[in-house]
């Protein structure tokens, strides 16, 4: 499976690498995350729980971070497990592009699947993990409105910020280490879904 998306951010490119690399922000925002720890340089343990179509499950993976480029990008693999759920592997690029009102989350991600996950057809795995996504990244901007109100607040004097998201928005990537986690949770979510 392959996934691409973008989203728009009021905050700056350092802010946003910042969050992203800030566990607790990527626990709060991954659906389902219950564990973001390092266990060694730039490689990150992670737990999550998921429901896709009739399959639920926890699921426990391993990220790596590399080609790392402060505050810019950087590329992720990762390897998950969910017992007899399944498992998921792929890599992942993240970026994030500064621009006139703060800046722009992308990624794009390549995963596959086996086990009981990968039975469930393509079509439902394809729009768990576009939601998932989606809800990361809903969750990863209300984070970012709850710190830098003052960002949000600029772009609402412009009528710039979209109060509710538009039906099939897309959304986007992460970060560094915690970067790493939050890419970790957008490559489980996706890797998950995938």
């Amino acid at each position: 499976m392959d996934m691409q998306a973008s989203r728009e951010l009021a905050v700056t490119q350092q802010q946003a690498w910042d969050a992203l690399n800030d566990p607790a922000v990527l626990k709060t925002c991954i659906p389902g995350c219950d564990k973001v720890e390092a266990v060694g340089e730039n490689q990150y343990a992670i737990g999550m729980a998921l429901k896709i179509g009739p399959v639920s499950a926890k699921f426990s993976g391993k990220i790596a971070l590399s080609d790392i480029n402060p505050p810019a990008s950087y590329k992720l693999s990762f390897d998950g497990q969910g017992g007899p759920a399944g498992f998921g592997k792929g890599s992942a690029e993240v970026r994030l592009l500064p621009n006139e009102d703060g800046c722009e989350l992308s990624y794009t991600v390549h995963a596959s699947v086996g086990g009981k996950v990968a039975q469930l057809g393509q079509r439902l795995i394809d729009g768990a993990a576009k939601s998932m996504a989606e809800d990361f990244f809903k969750r990863f901007d209300e984070e970012m409105q709850r710190q830098h109100p003052e960002s949000y607040a600029a772009k609402m004097v412009k009528g710039e910020v979209e109060t509710e998201p538009e039906a099939g928005a897309r959304s986007q990537g992460v970060p560094m280490w915690v970067w790493i986690a939050g890419a970790a949770a957008l490559a489980l979510v996706v890797w998950l879904a995938s």
